[in-house]
């Protein structure tokens, strides 16, 4: 039967199909909050994509969102860069730089493959051959590494 139907027929004095209806209602209520806090935890997951990948997200990722979440991406990614042109000055603040507090500011790096001179905030350059170290600014070097050109040495 459908809901009209069982609607109507208790309205005409069927009292038997009043808890039919209600508790179809809160079975309705009960899914919309499961929907709603699934695509909230989706939408969690993405927002925390942006931290992890930068503002260019894999293909691989990419193929699983919908066109409305791979939106809502480009949007938060947006609003974020403003706000963090907003903030620090004239170059801005780049907040997803340092996602945990650095133990020291200076650290040594290996170069995996020939990038050419990099240069440092104090004006020097540095040429960064493929297996040369070098002793660099955390800063400077954290976007380097996740590009894969060069790689934290731990000691």
């Amino acid at each position: 039967r459908g809901s009209l139907s069982s609607r109507s027929e208790a309205k005409s004095g069927r009292t038997d199909l009043i808890f039919l209806i209600r508790f179809r209602h809160c079975c309705l209520l009960r899914n919309q909050r499961c929907i709603l806090a699934y695509l909230y935890d989706r939408l969690l997951r993405i927002r925390a994509l942006r931290w992890e990948y930068g503002s260019v997200l894999p293909n691989t990722i990419q193929f699983h969102m919908s066109a409305e979440e791979v939106e809502w991406f480009n949007r938060y990614k947006k609003s974020l860069a403003t706000y963090m042109r907003s903030v620090g000055g004239e170059e801005g603040l780049d907040l997803t730089q340092d996602i945990k507090p650095p133990k020291s500011l200076y650290i040594e790096v290996r170069c995996l493959r020939d990038y050419g001179e990099f240069e440092i905030d104090d004006g020097t350059t540095v040429l960064l051959k493929k297996n040369s170290q070098h002793f660099l600014p955390r800063w400077k070097c954290e976007q380097l590494i996740r590009q894969g050109i060069l790689e934290h040495i731990l000691l």
